[in-house]
């Protein structure tokens, strides 16, 4: 999908922004910046798109995007009246200085603005550690908060400890009412994913025929109307079987498949795994953190 440019709002007399949302929900416009995007998720659950990548997002998920990434978070129907906390930081690649990234000791962290094109989803030590520094830098003022963005950084460029989240870097520019009509489309799937969705219904969503909307759909985000749907199907079955309070049969039809067979072979599809096996991975992975 084509994103919308999204002007960051950044206070007058500071370098970058940094801001502690509380009880707020998220915009839904799929949309670009060229600030770099530090998003900590202190509360909430959805489905996030970055890039080419359609997942589930919950409490607690640190994650770095680069200039320029397309993006946006859905909040789950009825979770918590969709409220979340966030506490995000944007900044521009220079913002510290141009000639910053010049000096020999600072090499990591161009290499770190490169990775991050792609999305990192931040993990162990080192996102226990940003966490910290991001809290005191919401209060932090003049030369602190020049000194926390510049720890936060330190500790990103130096971690092994992520995943990248997008499998390639592209964006595209956009005029509003290709936005607008993009953002229905994307709305009417979230919003209807558990039922039938005939194509002649999404196409009429985006006021075009039906061989039309499979062309222009498939051109704006380079997979089939159906490859897409499968693969919001599959997200939500990934949250329920974490969740692990239903059956993985009532999963199948609860997202919208019409049979246990077509649901195990999109899933084994789009995740590489059986359900039994994903679900055995998020329990091993959980654990340690349980115990």
């Amino acid at each position: 999908m084509k994103p919308h440019f999204h002007k960051v709002p950044i206070p007058s007399r500071t370098s970058f922004s940094i801001r502690h949302d509380k009880d707020s929900g998220f915009g839904t416009v799929w949309h670009y910046h060229p600030e770099l995007e530090l998003h900590y998720l202190v509360k909430g659950k959805g489905v996030r798109f970055i890039g080419d990548n359609i997942s589930n997002f919950s409490d607690g998920e640190l994650i770095l995007l680069g200039e320029n990434l397309p993006h946006t978070w859905r909040v789950e129907e009825g979770a918590s009246n969709t409220s979340v906390e966030v506490v995000i930081i944007h900044f521009l690649p220079h913002c510290l200085g141009s000639e910053l990234l010049l000096l020999p000791e600072a090499y990591q962290i161009p290499k770190l603005y490169e990775r991050a094109k792609r999305g990192l989803l931040i993990q162990g030590e080192a996102k226990e550690k940003v966490i910290r520094l991001m809290h005191a830098a919401v209060d932090a003022e003049n030369l602190d908060r020049l000194i926390a963005l510049l720890s936060i950084l330190k500790i990103l460029a130096e971690t092994s400890e992520y995943e990248t989240i997008a499998s390639a870097h592209a964006f595209y520019k956009s005029n509003d009412a290709e936005t607008l009509r993009l953002n229905k489309i994307y709305a009417y799937t979230l919003s209807n994913y558990r039922n039938d969705i005939s194509l002649h219904d999404v196409a009429s969503i985006a006021n075009l025929g039906i061989t039309s909307f499979c062309r222009y759909f498939k051109l704006m985000t380079k997979k089939t109307y159906n490859d897409f749907l499968v693969e919001i199907r599959i997200s939500q079955a990934c949250r329920f079987l974490i969740e692990d309070k239903m059956a993985t049969e009532v999963i199948c039809f609860e997202c919208g498949f019409n049979n246990v067979s077509n649901f195990y072979r999109h899933f084994k599809k789009v995740t590489d795994m059986t359900p039994l096996e994903y679900k055995r991975k998020y329990l091993y992975k959980a654990a340690p953190e349980m115990a």
